[in-house]
Formats: C-alpha cells, sequence, structure tokens
C-alpha cells in the first residue's frame, strides 16, 4: 500500500524535471494524503501538469477510515479487473513525488514512520491511472490511483508493498497509447533497492494536518517514542 507521499521540490524543479508547466501558485508538499488535489501528467496533457483527486473526492470519502477509501490498485491484476482495465488501457498517468512513507509496527499500539527516497533525494514519478466522472451537481472531476507492487529489500523490511516508480526512460512509454500491454506490464516491478535509501521520520506525519518541512528531517527511533504520545 502506498497512503502518503511527499513533493517537496520547486515549481521551476518539477517544470524542469517533468518538461511540463505547472500552475504559478503551486506550493511544495510535504505529507500529500488520499482525496486531495495533487498534480499529475497525462497522456492528454503530457505538456501541463493537471489536478486530480488521489483516490477519491473529499466529499465522496467523508467519515470514511483510509481503509475503505480505494487509492491503490495491484499492478498483478490491473489489467484483469474490470475496475481498472479501461483506466489501464486508456488512462495512465504519472504522479511525480519525492518520496514516500511507510510505518513499520512495534507492538500493538506504536508505529515508526519511514520515508522511502531516490539516493541523490530526486524527484520521481509513480505509475498511476486515472478516471474522469460527472458528480450529481453535473460537475466533470478527475481521479488517480498509484499502482503498488511487491517490495524491494529496503521496503520489505517495513512493508509488505510498494508503490511502482518508474524510471526515466519508463515514463514517456507508460503515457505513449501505443505501448503494448506486455511493455506496460514489464514495467510494473519493484525499483532496485540499491537505487533507494530510508530513514525515520517525526510522527507528525501521522496526522494528514501536518504538511510541513519539518516532517522530511531525519528523527531517530529513541526521539520518536519519546513525541509520539503526543501525536499519535
Amino acid at each position: 500500500m502506498c497512503g502518503r507521499y511527499s513533493l517537496s521540490k520547486s515549481k521551476i524543479e518539477l517544470e524542469e524535471r517533468f518538461q511540463a508547466e505547472m500552475l504559478p501558485d503551486f506550493k511544495p508538499r510535504y505529507n500529500v494524503a488520499p482525496t486531495q488535489l495533487v498534480p499529475v501528467i497525462t497522456s492528454q496533457s503530457p505538456k501541463g501538469f493537471s489536478f486530480f483527486y488521489w483516490g477519491i473526492t473529499p466529499d465522496f470519502g467523508k467519515n470514511k477510515p483510509v481503509a475503505q477509501k480505494l487509492i491503490n490498485a495491484r499492478a498483478e491484476s490491473v489489467n484483469d479487473k474490470v475496475s481498472f482495465k479501461s483506466s489501464f488501457e486508456k488512462r495512465r498517468c504519472l504522479i511525480p513525488a519525492d518520496g514516500f512513507y511507510e510505518w513499520k509496527k512495534l507492538g500493538k499500539k506504536t508505529k515508526i514512520p519511514y520515508r522511502f527516497t531516490l539516493k541523490e533525494d530526486e524527484l520521481f514519478a509513480f505509475a498511476g491511472i486515472w478516471e474522469e466522472y460527472e458528480t450529481v451537481n453535473g460537475e466533470i472531476q478527475h481521479t488517480f490511483l498509484i499502482l503498488t507492487t511487491g517490495p524491494n529489500d529496503i521496503v520489505s523490511e517495513i512493508h509488505d508493498r510498494m508503490p511502482v516508480i518508474l524510471n526515466r526512460q519508463m515514463e514517456k512509454k507508460w503515457l505513449d497509447n501505443y505501448t503494448s500491454e506486455s511493455e506496460l506490464l514489464a514495467m510494473l516491478h519493484p525499483y532496485p533497492s540499491d537505487q533507494m535509501l530510508s530513514y525515520t521520520v517525526s510522527p507528525l506525519v501521522n496526522s494528514v494536518e501536518n504538511d510541513v518541512p519539518s516532517i522530511l528531517r531525519k528523527t531517530s527511533p529513541a526521539d520518536q517514542h519519546g513525541n509520539y504520545t503526543l501525536f499519535g
């Protein structure tokens, strides 16, 4: 599962990395959560960032626990499931990020948050699919899901799933409508662990209300235990 990620780079860095135009008022995000409106790149508009809701819109997801919100799609079955097949074939997207979070369970109540990044702390893209639908008020809205796969060695120590991270060569093929299904499926594997790193971060990340730069800082597990009850 991937339930939280970061996009802490600047507008200029995003535009240079993905060769796409960003909204003038874009602000870095340190704790992106489901139902929030965040930037993606689609094959229909590859030269500009679109803003879609992650998983479902806030109104639809109100008062529902995260476990009941559809935010990820399993790479192993994305081409077979009726609910995902059409999007996989026609509506793929890139989700820009520079890190994602997972929690390591210690006992029944304690969870330690970890941040996973590429070794050079560079921007990358998750593989995603998106959907368009009409609300009861007649408004057209868009949502996206992040594809997940089995973990690499570094993520497996914390969690049994990880988001699909595409390398730069794969990104263009992922958006290309003429890429074959077999080529697409071949991209959906764990990112090499020797090109990633992880570290513990502040329990501030546990609350979606906290979206501040300090979340990205390395925090020792000892400090976490000392502060955990304040933010749990």
